[in-house]
């Protein structure tokens, strides 16, 4: 028996890299994500397959051939980089929000077109329109019935908007003629960190035209929209555009919370767990201010600061 040629070991070798450089990059991406191409909701092993029948890697596996170990490793992870950017959706929830049992095995664009469906149907058509291959929204990408999945999901959401490549900021209560101070998407816990975390956001109005029809790339380098974001916010552009995950300005911090309210008391505090770089136990049903008690705790515990306990209770009354 011969053993085989140099040529299909590498094949192999080179497969498995990718394959191996996927799953990496992909840890650090939401769980599930929507594919546009198909509409279809995918788990990594299907956003991972997707990638090994496509042309693109096809196309790779081909110039890995001709490269040496170190080449064939940067073509890879600069070609699964590009391949896996993901666009996130950050809205105020309304009626009819589409759910994972919703969409699961089924192909978005021939769900029906009502309310939370008709705003997802959107998105991804904005998606597709700025060629991003995949998507996610809060509503239908997360199990909200698995306290697990929901414990890993409030641990990671940061990070998950951190490092898509774009959010879209979706003001369903704003008109073409609108301004941003007046959206209830201002005055809500979650979106805070959703605000500060992504490093390429574009505001939408209702009938999903730019905000003011402006058409930079990222309205956190347009100085006019920053300038109305912190009077808005009363956040310092420097937050707005440059923002780290931590416990420095811890005061500050609650303060720009203060304000906002969730629908479930006790989520004005995990919503901040991302913004202050902690991982604490979710613990629905629990009373908002033990919630919160353990977040100043936590605060004052690894930072020293006890200035956070003169800061006024935020409002946590549900909507």
């Amino acid at each position: 028996m011969t053993s085989p040629g140099p040529s299909i070991v590498t094949h192999f070798d080179v497969e498995q890299d990718i394959r191996n450089v996927a799953f990496e990059t992909l840890r650090s991406a939401p769980t599930r994500l929507l594919h546009m191409p198909t509409g279809i909701l995918c788990s990594r092993d299907a956003q991972v397959s997707y990638f090994m029948r496509s042309q693109q890697c096809k196309r790779l596996m081909s110039l890995c051939t001709t490269c040496d170990r170190a080449q064939q490793m940067r073509l890879i992870q600069a070609n699964v980089s590009e391949y896996f950017l993901y666009i996130t959706l950050s809205h105020c929830w309304g009626e009819g929000e589409p759910l994972l049992r919703d969409i699961e095995g089924r192909v978005i664009y021939d769900m029906p077109v009502r309310a939370g469906f008709r705003k997802l149907q959107a998105f991804c058509a904005v998606a597709r329109e700025l060629d991003y291959l995949w998507a996610w929204s809060d509503t239908c990408c997360i199990d909200k019935h698995s306290s697990a999945e929901l414990q890993e999901t409030i641990a990671s959401m940061f990070a998950w908007y951190r490092h898509s490549a774009l959010t879209i900021v979706y003001l369903s209560d704003i008109s073409e003629t609108g301004s941003l101070g007046n959206s209830e998407w201002f005055r809500r816990g979650w979106t805070l960190q959703e605000l500060l975390a992504p490093q390429t956001v574009l505001f939408y109005t209702q009938n999903w035209s730019l905000y003011k029809d402006l058409t930079p790339s990222n309205h956190k380098t347009d100085v006019a929209v920053l300038e109305e974001l912190e009077r808005v916010t009363g956040i310092e552009t420097r937050f707005l555009t440059n923002f780290s995950p931590g416990l420095d300005d811890a005061r500050s911090r609650l303060q720009w919370a203060a304000l906002r309210h969730t629908t479930r008391p006790e989520d004005i505090a995990y919503s901040l767990f991302g913004i202050f770089n902690l991982h604490l136990p979710v613990l629905y049903g629990e009373p908002a201010e033990n919630a919160l008690g353990r977040l100043l705790s936590e605060i004052i515990s690894q930072s020293g600061d006890i200035s956070v306990l003169d800061w006024a209770a935020i409002a946590s009354t549900p909507t």
